[in-house]
């Protein structure tokens, strides 16, 4: 079986590090999926605009490993504690797939790249290719009801974020908020966390360089650039 790549997202991701790890948590951010030349046919997502919310399925472009693993450590367990692959959302799985649920804020039916869909809480990297597109049915997708096992435990969990007013000015207003927003998920993987390091994150083409001081994620240095160092020193 070959999987046809139907289209690529753009966001303002140009890494993996900083990427929310799940959809809907950073509802602020936005994406703009891009249709190949072969599946930019209007008739193809004609009565998509009745639906609020998609699924997409996608590939972990960024995560590249030979062989397979049965087990992997949850970022929420801390990265310590082992869980079956198949009981996780890892990247590192048997085949490469990802499952977002992202809300379709707009359809651009006309533009010079063809149709196109503007979608909102997208946690996929710039250029993720895009194997398909199924709209979200509330009535069987959701389960209120449903047990969320290991990972329910830390889903409420934010770390609190010292963003000095004058910093946070050096981002474009309509920025701000989802990079603030961004920072409290913590992006650092769990062997990473503890005092002394600094990190830059890199979003909408800055790179947020910040460090943790008493548990709190401090912000120190905002700079406008292409790239990004995720261990800055």
């Amino acid at each position: 079986m070959t999987l046809r790549v139907i289209a690529t997202i753009r966001t303002e991701f140009a890494e993996k590090f900083g990427v929310p790890r799940q959809s809907g948590l950073v509802e602020g951010l936005r994406g703009e999926i891009v249709f190949e030349a072969a599946y930019r046919n209007a008739e193809a997502l004609k009565g998509i605009d009745e639906f609020s919310h998609l699924w997409l399925l996608w590939g972990f472009s960024h995560n590249k490993r030979e062989g397979f693993s049965p087990t992997v450590y949850p970022p929420r367990l801390g990265g310590k504690i082992k869980k079956g692959v198949f009981a996780t959302r890892a990247p590192f799985r048997p085949n490469a797939i990802g499952l977002s649920c992202v809300r379709l804020e707009e359809v651009v039916w006309e533009s010079s790249e063809g149709v196109k869909l503007i979608v909102g809480g997208a946690d996929l990297v710039s250029g993720t290719p895009i194997y398909d597109i199924k709209p979200y049915l509330p009535y069987t997708d959701a389960h209120p009801e449903a047990a969320g096992g290991f990972g329910q435990a830390h889903c409420e969990c934010e770390t609190e974020v010292d963003f000095p007013q004058y910093l946070l000015e050096k981002l474009p207003e309509e920025k701000r908020e989802t990079a603030v927003r961004l920072l409290r998920q913590d992006p650092r993987a769990a062997y990473q966390k503890g005092q002394g390091s600094v990190y830059g994150m890199h979003f909408a083409g800055y790179d947020i360089r910040f460090t943790e001081k008493e548990g709190r994620l401090c912000v120190c240095e905002v700079v406008n650039a292409r790239g990004s160092i995720k261990k800055v020193k």
